[in-house]
């Protein structure tokens, strides 16, 4: 097996969690298995770079003195804002000699930048979604998933998504069992799938200011297994149901019927993760009714059906941790 050589490009104003995530999972990978993975990390100039956080990093090395690597990984921050045009042109140049080009949060906008996104689908941390489109029109940008694949060029949302992608990266060298143990080892169940939202049904969803509409959110995040129709709703908040649906959007941005179908989605995910309930019951009591309703809503959202979706997040039983 061929060690595959990660190299991590670093610049000042970057965020700390971006290079550190992706590099912990990659060397846990390669303590697990040695000759795996050869990491190295990079600048301009080879100086250390201050992170956005405060901290100092020192790099092995000299971008331009690095030989071309296997991974590499662009990583985000605050000194993507602005990106460094000597930076931006050295990605140009040697991103698509890398076999794989990886960004992590608004790393995006470097890769963008270098025009290496062109015709692509993408993504990036939620916040900095609408600029990336705007600033590239040529990028296919998508706001949801936590991470996108496009051939050989991956993408992840903010900041620990890239963890996941990580993950996805040495399952996709090494398979599942060592993805696996490097994820107890960081204490994260396991990956997630690439196309799960990067937030929660009520992290996406606004809160609304009326009361009596609040209080119906809360009572669909309580009781995701009730009748959660929009008539049974307008009626809990006194209002027609034509009322309802209209005064809901407007509140919280999106329909009553695509909130109660976060909800279920999101409940659950967590009965699957964190219970040994069959499907059938968990099924019931996440509104769905029916085992094949919920396949049928996962398949649509996450791409993999609930057995699959429990296989990925219950690690093995004795799995060793890596030391």
């Amino acid at each position: 097996m061929a060690q595959r050589t990660v190299l991590v490009v670093l610049f000042d104003g970057v965020q700390s969690l971006d290079v550190s995530g992706p590099v912990e999972v990659f060397a846990g990978a390669e303590n697990h298995t040695p000759g795996s993975y050869r990491i190295r990390t990079a600048s301009l100039d080879g100086a250390p770079v201050r992170t956005s956080s405060g901290l100092t990093l020192v790099p092995d090395g000299i971008l331009a003195e690095a030989p071309d690597p296997h991974t590499l990984v662009v990583p985000g921050g605050q000194g993507t804002r602005r990106p460094d045009p000597p930076l931006v042109d050295w990605l140009r140049a040697h991103g698509p000699r890398a076999r794989r080009l990886v960004s992590v949060c608004t790393g995006a906008a470097l890769l963008a930048a270098a025009g290496l996104l062109d015709g692509r689908r993408a993504t990036t941390h939620w916040a900095h979604s609408d600029r990336l489109a705007r600033r590239h029109p040529a990028v296919e940008v998508d706001p949801e998933p936590i991470y996108v694949r496009d051939g050989d060029v991956y993408t992840s949302a903010g900041v620990t998504s890239g963890i996941d992608l990580a993950l996805a990266l040495v399952e996709e060298d090494l398979g599942r069992d060592v993805a696996l143990t490097v994820a107890r080892h960081l204490v994260v169940f396991l990956r997630r799938p690439g196309n799960q939202a990067q937030f929660s049904a009520q992290l996406a969803a606004q809160t609304a200011t009326r009361e009596p509409l609040r209080e119906v959110q809360h009572w669909i995040t309580e009781h995701p297994a009730d009748d959660l129709s929009i008539e049974s709703l307008a009626a809990r908040a006194g209002l027609s149901p034509r009322h309802f649906a209209r005064a809901f959007r407007a509140e919280t941005g999106e329909t009553p019927g695509r909130h109660v179908e976060r909800v279920r989605l999101e409940h659950a995910r967590r009965l699957l993760e964190d219970t040994a309930d069959g499907v059938e019951r968990i099924s019931r009591a996440s509104g769905y009714g029916t085992p094949e309703a919920m396949r049928r809503a996962f398949l649509k959202t996450l791409g993999v059906p609930p057995a699959e979706y429990r296989r990925r997040f219950r690690p093995a039983p004795g799995t060793a941790p890596v030391h």
